[in-house]
């Protein structure tokens, strides 16, 4: 018998994406699976509070074993911002060409472009919460390169690359990413 875990999202890729990397010995289920319609509480000031408080709501409320993510881009000229609000850096409509345009600006006098990319996943089975985290280092740029991807990726560039994340095919780029880092030792932890 398989063994059920609900993730903590609606994103149909990210459902597919994840359920090749874990293999025939699980069953995903999305929060739709579970008849969760309601928004996951995400009010933490880190990756790992958001992470967390996401995966026991749907553990609390719906009593099934869960994962959940976070992530967010950390720039070290910045003191780690945007970090948690990556998403809505500036502000609450989440537009991902006013949250690069922002960025950008704001290290337009910076001469340390050094940023990292970082997951957080939290798993709740039976209760025991573990997590686990990944990490991409890299640089920002200052003009956008490349039409994939999303949000900061036509900026970023990995560490070893040429190319931005936004450059990268997909396959290309989810063997390298901080989630992709973050998924593979969920995967070794639950083998």
């Amino acid at each position: 018998m398989k063994t059920k875990l609900c993730f903590a999202t609606n994103n149909a890729h990210k459902l597919e994406e994840i359920q090749a990397i874990l293999g025939d010995s699980f069953e995903l289920l999305s929060l739709k699976d579970i008849h969760c319609s309601e928004e996951l509480p995400e009010t933490g000031d880190t990756l790992e509070a958001n992470s967390l408080q996401k995966a026991q709501y749907l553990y609390d409320h719906y009593q099934v074993n869960c994962f959940a993510d976070d992530s967010g881009l950390e720039v070290h000229a910045l003191g780690g911002e945007p970090g948690v609000d990556s998403a809505h850096y500036a502000g609450p409509q989440r537009s991902h060409a006013d949250n690069v345009n922002l960025l950008l600006k704001n290290l337009s006098d910076k001469n340390d472009r050094s940023a990292q990319f970082r997951t957080v996943i939290t798993l709740i089975q039976n209760g025991k919460i573990s997590q686990f985290e990944g990490i991409i280092k890299g640089q920002i740029i200052t003009d956008l390169r490349g039409s994939a991807g999303f949000g900061y990726d036509p900026i970023f560039v990995p560490e070893g690359y040429t190319a931005t994340f936004a450059e990268m095919s997909l396959t290309e780029k989810g063997k390298i990413s901080h989630r992709a880092r973050a998924f593979g030792k969920l995967v070794a932890f639950l083998d």
